[in-house]
């Protein structure tokens, strides 16, 4: 049977309404791929995008071709609703001749069943849903289906191929709270209310929907997704997670802490939660709470840097000096970064150990140079070199010291390294030049 465009259909693939341009087919064609990209499907549904997208591809240049070459570029309403005639009174033939064809077969399994019983077999039952839900965008809710489409013919071979050799595509119209949206019916997962849905899926569900909010910014609505999350398996780690972070990244801190317990209660081996936590309770200000889960977090996790870091920052802001000076040197030995070596320069001063200053602000300044010479990395240089020069002022080593100022103010220093110079060139000692 030859293909008959159907235009009717493919305007509710693209949700346009007629009459229609190449520039309106465009718009719509962009409009879609934004929603049905498959780099934006949830975990296991990137094939369903990728086909409805194709299908939604087909359909715009099908429709942007007819219009291009269209009288006045545009295509109108009566050229529609006769397209859309056509297309019925094709789909009604072949769907007379698939009843006679399913007549003939029914007749032939009937005289099977009277003469041959026993190859008999009981037919298969299904059931016609009509309530369900996007598994793409659950935060759409419960909707009606108002129709089901196919793209495509069957050949009379038996294979199934679209207009241009394709597979045949499946798509609904469903009708949401928000709208009519075009979805892929391998989306779908209708609703059967007369029992409740498994855990699994409900946090599923409210995960994806979670997912969308954080990527739009709106931190809060996750958060108030992902709590129906929690509740559906208050166990799960990874909700757990996810509701401390939108909690944390939307400003409600106090809700942080409450969560980052939850997570810590469920998750005791691991470090990250515990990390999580000193990170909530320092903003907060409640750094004797964040400096326990600091030291929670490496004695759960020994080989990361970046815990005994922050550990050793904690308990210099609390006046821990000896115990600042331990988790910092255990920093520098797993992996040493300019902040790290400051901070330590720092304890080291604060400790009265003048040679470990000037050591850990050797270290920075040659970690410095290493890296980028651009953008932040000069600016770490700069901090090294300053931090050095101050702490060679304190030394008799004044020549080291006005040298490591100059370096700092070729680097981008400020005015305190530029009176640091003046006053050790006033106190540097005067000498005879050599006869």
């Amino acid at each position: 049977m030859t293909n008959v465009l159907d235009l009717e259909q493919s305007l509710l693939l693209l949700e346009l309404e007629p009459p229609f341009d190449k520039r309106d087919v465009q718009l719509a064609r962009r409009r879609l791929a934004k929603v049905w990209h498959p780099d934006l499907a949830p975990p296991g549904r990137q094939p369903e995008h990728e086909r409805h997208l194709k299908a939604i591809n087909e359909a715009a240049d099908q429709l942007g071709s007819l219009a291009e070459d269209s009288r006045g570029g545009r295509v109108t309403k009566n050229a529609v609703r006769a397209s859309a005639a056509a297309a019925r009174a094709a789909r009604a033939e072949a769907g007379r001749r698939a009843y006679e064809e399913s007549r003939r077969n029914a007749e032939a399994e009937a005289e099977q069943r009277r003469h041959d019983p026993f190859r008999a077999r009981t037919p298969d039952h299904s059931v016609v849903h009509r309530y369900a839900r996007c598994l793409s965008y659950p935060e759409w809710g419960v909707g009606s289906v108002t129709g089901i489409y196919f793209t495509g013919d069957t050949q009379a071979d038996g294979d199934i191929t679209g207009a241009a050799g394709s597979d045949v595509q499946q798509w609904a119209r469903v009708k949401f709270a928000e709208g009519v949206r075009t979805v892929p019916a391998g989306s779908l997962r209708f609703v059967d209310f007369s029992k409740p849905d498994p855990g699994a899926e409900r946090v599923e569900r409210f995960v994806t929907a979670a997912q969308h909010a954080m990527a739009e910014g709106d931190y809060a609505l996750a958060a108030k997704r992902l709590v129906y999350a929690r509740d559906a398996q208050p166990g799960n780690t990874s909700v757990l997670r996810m509701l401390t972070l939108a909690y944390w990244q939307g400003g409600d801190l106090p809700a942080a802490a409450r969560a980052v317990r939850d997570w810590a209660r469920a998750d005791r081996e691991r470090p990250a939660p515990q990390r999580f936590a000193a990170r909530i309770y320092e903003d907060m200000g409640a750094f004797e709470l964040a400096e326990e889960s600091a030291a929670r977090a490496v004695a759960r996790g020994p080989a990361d840097a970046g815990a005994w870091e922050r550990l050793g920052r904690l308990r210099l802001r609390l006046g821990h000096r000896a115990g600042a000076l331990d988790a910092l040197r255990r920093a520098r030995a797993l992996a040493p970064t300019v902040e790290g070596l400051l901070d330590l320069a720092l304890a080291c001063q604060l400790a009265g150990e003048l040679g470990g200053e000037v050591t850990a602000c050797e270290q920075a300044v040659a970690l410095a140079g290493e890296g980028d010479s651009e953008g932040e990395g000069r600016g770490a240089l700069a901090e090294a070199w300053s931090r050095l020069a101050h702490a060679l002022a304190r030394t008799d080593r004044l020549g080291d010291a006005l040298e490591a100022c100059e370096h700092a103010l070729a680097h981008g220093a400020g005015d305190e390294v530029d009176h640091l110079r003046k006053r050790l060139r006033a106190a540097e000692p005067r000498v005879l030049p050599a006869a």
